[in-house]
């Protein structure tokens, strides 16, 4: 199970990805586009050209896990247009964008909220 901590660090490719492509494919996405090491244990999120589609490459320690979600109706509606190959998210940002949302939307939870005490 991919379990999303919020000290993980998240790469979202910035450019659209060839599904076709498996695990060792992504694998070198992330070694030669975004300049990253695979094995790291960080998050890469990937999407397809018509952004119906987003796949999550991740490695454990024992092996890669590889996440797809495919909406049924529309597109994601935020994806990243910076510069360079890719940028970066925080995981309840990448939650948002997990259920089709924008992560910088000003509904969208805050990274930490004051507990109050009694």
């Amino acid at each position: 199970m991919i379990q999303i901590t919020p000290q993980m660090r998240i790469l979202v490719a910035v450019a659209a990805v060839d599904f076709r492509k498996g695990i060792d494919g992504l694998a070198r996405i992330c070694r030669e586009v975004l300049a990253a090491d695979p094995f790291s244990g960080w998050l890469f999120v990937f999407r397809n050209r018509r952004q119906t589609a987003l796949r999550i490459l991740v490695y454990d320690g024992q092996g890669f896990w590889l996440a797809h979600k495919r909406l049924s109706r529309n597109r994601f509606r935020w994806w990243p247009t910076s510069a360079g190959a890719a940028t970066s998210l925080e995981a309840h940002q990448l939650q948002r964008l997990i259920v089709a949302g924008d992560p910088h939307a000003p509904d969208a939870a805050p990274v930490w909220r004051r507990v109050a005490t009694r």
